[in-house]
């Protein structure tokens, strides 16, 4: 029988190399993105059993809509959220900002909708951008101005820590996060090189940090996929649910934030407010409560 996969932002870099390398693996891949033009040629690349569904998973209502279309479709072996953005100025989906959304609402809410037809593993793609974040999440937004880089890492953070929360909920499945490191992306090009991304203090040091930033982004992205294949695909990480894959490809130790039970249960608020699982909708003043 078939084995099947789901990798949201899936048509082009890490998205689009992880799929491909499921495909290897002889899986049925669904790659999951905002464009059908760039979704096809994916779908060529893939080869296989590869498909394409469109779906703006910045968009909580399209992706209910996307989970009820896999759910009808029956089992699913493995989901790889692979979903990610930054973004250099402070923007708002739905009245909530659009890092959050984009980086953990909508990934925490697409596998809380299927969860009843995984069958095999759930991949959170991660970001080693966590440790620059604020820990607080008794709001959406963090007091303090916006920084693009720190409220990227802040709603990994977030998503990081619901995987570990997951991973204690259940043991039907396999709930694991893999950090790429960092690779050439259309998420990196560009706005790693704006200083705005970065707090005041950071800015005083540009230089290196716009040199760090580029090293750490100049990887193909077939190498920083390699984390998330490993996690769906390995079988001596069956059952090892709640383990970190990082960039080498090994097991490492989850950022211990991800880790605090007060981040945990903030988050796991957060989350149930602003991505209900129900027919509610987010609180439009939550940014403020």
């Amino acid at each position: 029988m078939t084995r099947t996969a789901v990798v949201t932002a899936g048509t082009a870099g890490i998205g689009l190399e992880t799929a491909k390398g499921l495909a290897r693996e002889g899986f049925a891949v669904t790659v999951v993105g905002r464009d059908p033009r760039r979704g096809e040629e994916a779908v060529a690349r893939i080869g296989g059993e590869a498909r394409f569904l469109r779906a703006d998973l910045a968009s909580l209502s399209e992706v209910r809509a996307l989970a009820k279309t896999l759910t009808d479709e029956g089992p699913l072996d493995v989901l790889v959220n692979n979903v990610g953005a930054m973004f250099p100025r402070r923007q708002q989906i739905d009245g909530v900002e659009a890092s959050f959304v984009v980086n953990h609402l909508s990934p925490y809410l697409l596998t809380e909708l299927l969860l009843p037809v995984i069958t095999g593993r759930v991949v959170n793609v991660t970001s080693g951008a966590v440790v620059a974040a604020k820990k607080t999440f008794n709001h959406v937004e963090p007091p303090g101005g916006y920084y693009g880089f720190h409220w990227y890492g802040r709603a990994k953070l977030a998503n990081l820590a619901y995987t570990l929360d997951l991973s204690t909920r259940t043991d039907a499945i396999t709930v694991l996060a893999a950090d790429p490191g960092g690779a050439a992306t259309d998420m990196t090009n560009g706005t790693m090189s704006d200083p705005n991304i970065v707090s005041p203090p950071l800015r005083l040091l540009w230089p290196l940090v716009k040199r760090k930033f580029a090293r750490s982004t100049a990887g193909p992205a077939a190498h920083a996929a390699r984390p998330s294949i490993i996690a769906a695909t390995d079988p001596a990480l069956h059952g090892r649910t709640g383990v970190l894959i990082g960039p080498n490809g090994k097991p490492t130790t989850p950022h211990r934030a991800a880790q605090q039970p007060s981040v945990i249960d903030a988050v796991r608020r957060l989350s149930e407010r602003h991505a209900p699982l129900g027919p509610s909708h987010p609180d439009p003043d939550g940014l403020s409560k």
